[in-house]
């Protein structure tokens, strides 16, 4: 199921939204314009490597400073490829503009940041022994995808599901096609190992962190527009009543 389209309508343009899919993309390109041997030296420097922080004896011995916590930050403004850089750009151009609306640039900024660190210590916490690097924007934007449940569970997502070549559309409400995402995640994360690249426990801690996030950082009421009825109160009550 590929989303192609939400129906909450922006007040304003989604300035933040924009950069941070700027600062990914210029990031990726620096990164890909490097040597291959200097990509791999950056992957392990500015990537999440569990293993660097639960074992700082390993960390020595390869060369990796154990003390240095800036990659549960940088990594989230890294990616693995076209395709990953691609589908994460994807997602958070579909359901950020519409968070960062009801949050203001700022705060949506800093909740970005927060529920990209969230997604990283859960990450490197469920796979503490790894010396796989992890890298990539889904654990932040899986906070986003949390924020747009709580805020607009009654809006519609579009759908592409492509047959052979006949493509198919339909809408889910935001909240069934979330959660059917969620629910994919926890699967996975449960069942599979990391040894198949994806950091499924980065998806869900970043999910829940923007899921609690939403509802602390989320401003007052007098700073926003009249609620549509897909909006609700903080997503739960319809056309905006107490």
């Amino acid at each position: 199921m590929i989303p192609v389209r939400t129906t909450v309508p922006l007040r304003f343009p989604p300035i933040a939204t924009y950069l941070l899919i700027a600062v990914n993309v210029v990031v990726f390109l620096l990164q890909i314009s490097l040597p291959e041997h200097e990509q791999e030296m950056i992957v392990y420097l500015y990537g999440l490597v569990p293993a660097r922080f639960f074992h700082p004896a390993w960390a020595a011995r390869v060369g990796l400073p154990p003390g240095n916590y800036l990659p549960f930050v940088t990594n989230i403004f890294m990616h693995g490829g076209w395709l990953h850089l691609i589908l994460n750009m994807w997602t958070l151009w579909l359901f950020g503009g519409a968070v960062e609306d009801r949050l203001g640039s700022l705060r949506y900024l800093l909740f970005y940041l927060l529920c990209g660190i969230a997604a990283s210590a859960a990450h490197a916490f469920v796979n503490a022994d790894s010396s796989v690097p992890a890298l990539g924007a889904s654990g932040a934007i899986a906070g986003v995808l949390g924020a747009y449940m709580r805020f607009f569970p009654l809006s519609n997502v579009l759908i592409l599901v492509p047959i052979v070549f006949i493509p198919l559309f339909f809408t889910l409400p935001a909240i069934v096609y979330i959660a059917l995402w969620f629910f994919i995640n926890l699967l996975q994360g449960t069942l599979a190992s990391n040894a198949d690249g994806v950091a499924w426990w980065a998806h869900i801690g970043g999910f829940a962190a923007g899921m609690v996030l939403a509802s602390i950082m989320m401003p007052p009421r007098r700073s926003y527009r009249s609620y549509y009825r897909d909006e609700g109160v903080l997503g739960f009550r319809v056309l905006g009543e107490r």
